[in-house]
């Protein structure tokens, strides 16, 4: 590539779990039913555009229990018709059998009533004292009253408040109202995604790879948040960082976002994600940032050109139509356009020839700040304007991006880098592959100076060239 353009079952035994297949991964495009396959940065190539991953129960038999056990409690024998004998002995060896050892107790006297009643009294306190705990018992469940049930119960007071500020809420209350649904048609399919306004005049930002099959005489239709449709139109694009902004005209009352920036994000920092995922337009979801300067790869495929982003990871629900939505911080800031997604290959599905890829926790959005500069390129001028360094890149065997060919009178050569270098680090930046170098260059601005670290222990100040972006 170059920088530019890059059974029964005994009890006793234990049972063991079936083995559930591993599954090879790719990914795609967070709601580009159209698009082409895509690579990761490194390791391999899994791809950005992939079908949902098929999900398998771990079952297994159920063990055959054996018949219960013997009463423990039954006589011992009674079953074998066996007597039992007395394990006591005889206690008189010279007795007639059937008398008795000991002689007749003697009379008794006969007893007044007097004890008599005593003992029918005390029976009775006995008996009654048990019927009285018997009424008791049966009276003392109905003391409590009747059954209550919560159906008769009164509904809550109605919620009235605002939301609390820095909620999930909040944000939501605060941005949807910006987000947009693009249906977009062409001659190649149609498909639909989501998009942001940016300005009251009818700018929207969204993802280059939602609207390009519409580039050469296709459709676009925004809907917004209030049920309002209108035609919208491109008015430039960067297949390079996949940003695009299109327009719509005839409409009012226009909320644009709150940009923020996202050279100041931290790991762990909440966000929200609001699109139309599956055509469930307005879906708010909501995570962390999972990771920074992630380099991705995508696109690339069918003659258009390579997306590298340096993406900012989420765990927020992202999914197909989510593409071109806003990544927001807890101020309802937008920080990043939702762009990508990593799915697992489902079982015999072939990257985005299978059935649509969904979330897994793996998110990918462009920064802010990048697509602010190429935005506001595209508003000013109709065209992108890349970042550059005029250099062929490779992964170098050892760590690294390794030059290539290097363009006459580019920054590169300018800058006296030579083919065979190995670019380590860009300013504080470590660089362990081509697509990190990229990723680094094109999220910054033309004419921004850069100290390229090389393997040999050498810097070197490169001053960023810029070059415009043909949209194909």
């Amino acid at each position: 590539m170059t920088e530019n353009d890059p059974s029964a079952h005994d009890p006793a035994a234990p049972r063991q779990p079936e083995q559930a297949p591993q599954q090879a991964a790719q990914g795609g495009w967070a709601g580009h039913p159209y698009g082409d396959q895509a690579t990761p940065e490194s390791g391999g190539t899994p791809q950005y555009s992939a079908p949902e991953p098929s999900y398998h129960a771990v079952t297994g038999a159920d063990p055959s229990y054996g018949p219960p056990n013997a009463n423990p409690w039954s006589a011992q024998g009674a079953a074998s018709g066996q007597t039992q004998q007395s394990v006591y002995p005889n206690p008189n060896p010279y007795a007639q059998p059937g008398t008795s050892v000991y002689g007749a107790p003697p009379a008794q006297p006969k007893r007044t009533g007097g004890k008599l009643l005593a003992g029918v009294a005390l029976v009775a306190l006995l008996v009654g004292g048990i019927a009285g705990g018997t009424v008791g018992y049966f009276t003392g469940g109905s003391s409590h009253g009747p059954a209550t049930n919560a159906l008769d119960a009164p509904k809550p007071a109605q919620q009235t408040g605002n939301a609390p500020a820095g909620s999930v809420e909040a944000v939501a209350q605060k941005l949807s109202p910006s987000v947009v649904e693009l249906r977009v048609s062409g001659q190649q399919g149609a498909g639909e995604g989501s998009g942001f306004v940016i300005s009251t005049d009818g700018y929207i930002l969204t993802n280059n790879h939602v609207v390009e099959v519409a580039a050469n005489g296709g459709q676009i239709q925004a809907v917004f948040q209030d049920g309002k449709k209108a035609a919208a139109k491109i008015v430039g694009r960067d297949p390079t960082t996949d940003i695009a902004v299109v327009k719509v005209d005839g409409v009012g009352n226009l909320t644009p976002v709150e940009i923020g920036r996202s050279d100041d994000l931290r790991v762990g920092q909440p966000v929200v994600a609001i699109g139309s995922p599956f055509e469930l337009a307005g879906t708010v979801t909501s995570g962390i940032v999972s990771s920074l300067h992630r380099p991705v790869r995508a696109g690339g495929g069918s003659g258009g050109q390579e997306t590298v982003m340096d993406a900012v990871q989420t765990d927020a629900a992202i999914n197909p139509g989510n593409s071109g939505g806003p990544l927001a911080n807890m101020s309802g800031q937008v920080i990043g356009i939702n762009s990508a997604i990593y799915s697992p290959q489902s079982a015999g599905g072939q990257g985005q020839g299978g059935s649509e890829s969904g979330n897994v926790g793996i998110g990918f959005a462009i920064p802010i700040d990048q697509a602010r500069r190429t935005a506001d390129t595209i508003i000013k001028t109709g065209q992108a304007v890349q970042t550059y360094i005029g250099a062929q890149v490779t992964d170098a065997p050892q760590g690294g991006a390794k030059l290539g060919a290097i363009t006459p009178g580019s920054p590169a050569e300018k800058a006296g880098l030579k083919p065979g270098d190995i670019v380590t680090k860009i300013d504080d930046r470590n660089i362990d592959t081509s697509d990190t170098l990229v990723a680094a260059i094109r999220t910054r601005a033309p004419d921004e100076k850069a100290t390229f670290t090389l393997a040999d222990g050498r810097t070197v100040e490169v001053t960023l060239g810029g070059q415009p972006v043909p949209a194909n």
